[in-house]
């Protein structure tokens, strides 16, 4: 099905594109159309290019395989392919054939997934047909274009500002003075309903986050929590909250049934029907001391709950007084890697898109647990138990979200 429906989409976008070319090119391959074409300095027509004589089947897949930077670029070689680039359906293909392999998103670069349920321009409509002044309206309305780049990992990267040289130097002299320790609570299904045990595997992970050892800061019903040494460099404390004790845990995952979970307690449902829960005392303790929040989210296929997991966290979030500052990063959990190799590199995501993910998509799982929705700092970021891939990257996060000046970032 998800083959089709690329297919599909492939169809309508080259059509489109088709049609477009079609209105400036005349068989024989030569430009008609001047405003797109005349040189801006010597008022001629230069001769199409290479690029501009090919099929238009094959510029869109050389635009498939390009990365969103390089598509930007050749958008800016002539008012032709300025035109194509921007053209909103094009983007609306890309944002959705790669949007469910982003490994993170955040609340600032989390995709508006309501533009993805709005009407389609009317596909009889050429490109051409939009004049400059209609450009502005276009994009409030479907500005697809600006949704992928917000929200795709490499652009996020690739076009942050580097920061100043004396900045380098003021994170790395601050580095050298003892903080304080962040505390930060984790908690979730994630935790106790996957195969491999995400805590386990982090206390045992020298290689990844070793154990600093153990704070004498007790809180009644909790412990102390584990500290953690991130990039030999920062200390940070993580308490555990476990739903229920151990023995009902191991059984409920081997049955794969849901159990009683202590540390919330049902109020009933709010005028909409959603579920509204009240944390345990030591809970609300736990959420008034820590710096932040972790949610394990379990994102095998099918997993998860949608309604009492939102519940759950905001009831977290709104036990802490001044909690919409405090950041929520949410581990999107599997137990193990994909069986077939998923590679993301710079230009594009590489994956045989024809067959199921085995894992829940980082933006659905935002979306699941309404995490648009929170005022609060928040992040999703792709996880894997085994091999803890992806947990650095969402701590890195979360200490810069607790004001921690991370050297080298």
């Amino acid at each position: 099905m998800a083959g089709k429906i690329e297919q599909l989409n492939q169809s309508v976008v080259i059509g489109r594109l088709r049609r477009f070319r079609e209105r400036y090119f005349s068989n024989s391959g030569k430009v008609v159309k001047d405003d797109l074409t005349r040189d801006v300095d010597t008022g001629e027509e230069p001769l199409p290019g290479f690029m501009d004589s090919l099929p238009v089947d094959l510029q869109f897949r050389i635009m498939t395989l390009l990365s969103p930077a390089d598509i930007c670029c050749l958008g800016a070689t002539s008012r032709y392919w300025r035109a194509m680039v921007r053209d909103p359906l094009l983007w609306r293909y890309f944002l959705l054939r790669d949007m469910p392999y982003w490994p993170s998103i955040d609340h600032v670069s989390m995709p508006q997934l309501e533009l993805l349920d709005a009407p389609l321009i009317n596909e009889d409509e050429s490109l051409d047909d939009r004049e400059e002044g209609d450009d502005k309206v276009m994009e409030l309305k479907f500005d697809y274009m600006s949704e992928y780049l917000k929200g795709c990992p490499s652009c996020r990267q690739q076009w942050l500002p580097s920061r100043p040289a004396y900045e380098v130097v003021t994170s790395f002299l601050q580095s050298l003075v003892p903080s304080s320790e962040p505390r930060y609570a984790m908690f979730g299904p994630g935790m106790e309903q996957l195969d491999v045990s995400l805590v386990t595997r982090l206390m045992h992970a020298p290689d990844v986050l070793p154990v600093s050892g153990t704070p004498h800061r007790q809180i009644n019903g909790i412990g102390s929590g584990i500290s953690y040494m991130f990039n030999n460099q920062h200390k940070l404390n993580i308490l555990t909250l476990y739903s229920t004790n151990r023995a009902e845990r191991e059984i409920a995952r081997v049955q794969q049934q849901s159990i009683s979970n202590k540390l919330f307690s049902f109020e009933g449902s709010d005028d909409s029907g959603y579920p509204v829960y009240s944390p345990a005392p030591q809970v609300q303790q736990v959420c008034q001391v820590v710096d932040g929040f972790i949610y394990v989210a379990n994102a095998e296929p099918g997993r998860g709950d949608r309604d009492s997991e939102g519940a759950q966290i905001r009831a977290v979030l709104s036990s802490a007084e001044g909690s919409a500052s405090r950041p929520l990063l949410v581990l999107s959990c599997v137990s193990r890697e994909e069986t077939e190799e998923v590679r993301i590199t710079s230009l594009q995501t590489f994956t045989s898109r024809n067959r199921a993910r085995c894992r829940t998509p980082c933006v659905d799982v935002a979306k699941r647990l309404g995490l648009p929705q929170l005022a609060n700092p928040w992040m999703v970021q792709d996880t894997v138990a085994e091999s803890l891939s992806g947990l650095l990257d969402g701590i890195s996060w979360l200490l810069r979200c607790s004001g921690v000046k991370l050297y080298g970032s």
